[in-house]
C-alpha cells in the first residue's frame, strides 16, 4: 500500500500543476525515511534551478553522483525511485491529494517543532536557541497552510473583478430607510461599524432598537455588555419588541407578559442572546471563547454581533496597566474587534464616546472621537448621534456620516431619525424633517432603498406582521 509520503513523491515526478501548488510548502525535514527524503531533495533542486519536472533518468544520474550515501543507502534510494516510476499514475485524485498534503505538512511541522523545543529545553545545550525562541517556532509550525493567493492580476483577472461587482453583498438590513441607504441596504460581513455619541445621548438605545429589528427579521443576535446588566439591555428590547413603555413594563401581569413574547417566538425564527462582562475585563478571546461555547452549547452562531462598547473592552495584546498611551490602547482594541468580525465573518457594531468638546457641540467630527484617532481610522463605517435641546423637544435625533467604505459619505451626510425614548424605539420621520438640514447632501428616492414589507423575512420563510400589543 502507497503511503502518503510515496503518493507526494509520485505527484511531484508526474503532476506539474500539483507540484507547483504545494512544493513552497514542502520540506525535507517532513520526510521521516532518508530515502523519501533523498528523492524529495533532488526533485526540488532540479526544478529550482530547471523549472521543470524532472525525468526518472536524470534523477537517477543526480543520486549516483551523490558522494554523501552508502552503498546500502544508495541501493535503498534506487529501489523507492524504481518502485515510483513503475507504479501507474493517475491524476484524478490530485485534488485530494493537496488536501493531503496540507495536512502531512501541518502535521509533521507541528512535531518537528515540539522535538526542537524539547532540545532546546534539554539542559546539554546541544541547541544554539535560547528558550524564548519556543512561542515562535510552535506558532510557526500552526500557521502552516496552503495559501495559494499571490495577488491579483489587474488585467489576467479582470473577468472575476466584473463579476466581483456585480455579486450581490450579502449584508444585514436596517429598518430605517436613511441608514440602508448610506449603507446599500445594509451592513456588510466581515466589518466593523461605530456609533459615536455624548454620555446620555443614546448609544445604546441604538444599538438596542437594532438588535431587536434583526431578531424580527429572524436573524441570530449576540450582545455583548460591558456597561450595563443583561437584564437591563433585556429591559430595554423588551420594550423596543412589545411596544410597551419601558417603566410600566413591571406593571404587566405575568400571564399577559409571557402571552407576548410567546406570541414574538411564532413570528422569528432568529434568537438574540445577551452576555454581561464586568467593565474593562473582557477581550476578543473571551468573546471568542464565548462563540465557541454559544456553538457548542446552544447550536447558537450569531448573524451580527453588538459589543457595548469599545472604550470599556480591554485589549488581548496590551496587558492592562501597561505604560502605553490611550492611542495605542483603543486602536488595538478597535483592531481585535475588526478582527473577530472577520473570523467570525458578521458585521461587529460598538459604540464610542465623543470628548467633552464633541458632546456640547451640534456638528460633531470625527476629531471628537474620545481617546484615540485610531479608532476611526480602523473602522469601517462610523456615524454620530447628535442631540440638541430642540431637537429632542420634537423626538429627533440627527445622525452625521463620519466615515463610510460602504458609499460615498457626502451623500445624505446627515438626516433625522425619529426617537421613542419610553419605549426603545427609532423611527424614520417626514421627509419634511429632513428637508432643512444644513449641508445634508441628501437625494431624494421614489421610493426606500429598503422595502419594509420584507422586513420579518428569513429566506422568504416566514413574514414576521408586526407585533400587536
Amino acid at each position: 500500500m502507497m503511503s502518503v509520503e510515496k503518493k507526494i513523491l509520485k505527484h511531484l515526478l508526474n503532476d506539474d500543476e500539483y507540484t507547483r501548488k504545494i512544493l513552497p510548502f514542502l520540506s525535507g525535514d517532513y520526510f521521516s525515511d532518508h530515502s523519501e527524503k533523498v528523492i524529495y531533495e533532488e526533485i526540488h533542486k532540479y526544478i529550482t534551478k530547471y523549472n521543470n519536472l524532472p525525468t526518472v533518468e536524470a534523477l537517477t544520474i543526480e543520486i549516483d553522483g551523490r558522494s554523501n550515501l552508502s552503498a546500502d543507502q544508495h541501493k535503498k534510494v534506487s529501489g523507492l525511485l524504481e518502485e515510483l516510476n513503475t507504479t501507474e499514475f493517475d491524476k484524478k485524485d490530485g485534488a485530494w491529494l493537496v488536501d493531503a498534503t496540507e495536512k502531512f505538512c501541518q502535521e509533521k511541522a507541528i512535531y518537528n517543532a515540539i522535538m526542537e523545543s524539547i532540545q532546546i529545553l534539554d539542559e546539554s545545550g546541544k541547541s544554539k536557541k535560547e528558550k524564548g525562541a519556543i512561542p515562535n517556532i510552535l506558532s510557526d509550525a500552526l500557521a502552516i497552510s496552503f495559501d495559494n493567493h499571490v495577488g491579483h492580476d489587474f488585467l489576467d483577472d479582470a473577468e472575476n473583478r466584473y463579476e466581483f461587482y456585480h455579486r450581490i453583498e450579502k449584508r444585514i438590513p436596517f429598518d430605517l430607510d436613511y441608514l440602508n441607504r448610506i449603507t446599500k441596504g445594509g451592513l456588510p460581513e466581515k466589518t466593523l461599524n461605530i456609533i459615536l455619541a455624548g454620555t446620555g445621548v443614546g448609544k445604546s438605545m441604538f444599538m438596542c432598537h437594532c438588535a431587536a429589528a434583526n431578531l424580527t427579521i429572524s436573524k441570530n443576535v449576540l450582545y455583548i455588555t460591558l456597561e450595563m446588566a443583561e437584564e437591563r439591555i433585556a429591559e430595554r428590547i423588551d420594550a423596543n419588541l412589545l411596544n410597551v413603555d419601558v417603566d410600566k413594563l413591571i406593571a404587566l401581569p405575568k400571564e399577559s407578559y409571557l402571552k407576548k413574547i410567546e406570541r414574538l417566538k411564532e413570528k422569528t425564527l432568529g434568537r438574540l442572546i445577551i452576555k454581561e462582562y464586568p467593565t474593562a475585563s473582557a477581550n476578543v478571546t473571551h468573546f471568542k471563547h464565548l462563540l465557541n461555547e454559544l456553538k457548542l452549547k446552544r447550536q447558537f452562531v450569531p448573524d451580527i454581533i453588538y459589543i457595548d462598547y469599545l472604550n470599556i473592552c480591554a485589549s488581548s495584546r496590551i496587558r492592562q496597566g501597561a505604560n502605553v498611551n490611550s492611542y495605542s490602547y483603543i486602536k488595538a482594541i478597535a483592531e481585535e474587534l475588526r478582527g473577530l468580525a472577520v473570523e467570525s465573518k458578521v458585521p461587529v457594531i460598538s459604540a464610542t464616546q465623543t470628548t467633552r468638546g464633541g458632546y456640547s457641540n451640534s456638528d460633531v467630527e470625527l476629531t471628537d472621537t474620545s481617546e484615540s484617532f485610531g479608532l476611526p481610522a480602523t473602522a469601517d463605517f462610523m456615524i454620530a448621534l447628535i442631540a440638541t435641546e430642540e431637537l429632542t423637544d420634537m423626538n429627533q435625533m440627527m445622525v452625521k456620516q463620519l466615515k463610510n467604505r460602504y458609499n460615498n459619505p457626502d451623500t445624505n451626510k446627515r438626516f433625522m431619525i425619529g426617537v421613542d425614548k419610553a419605549k426603545m424605539k427609532l423611527y424614520d420621520v417626514e421627509q419634511t424633517a429632513q428637508n432643512h438640514i444644513h449641508d445634508s447632501g441628501q437625494v431624494e428616492l421614489d421610493k426606500p432603498l429598503f422595502d419594509k414589507s420584507d422586513f420579518g423575512r428569513r429566506d422568504k420563510q416566514r413574514k414576521f406582521e408586526g407585533f400587536k400589543v
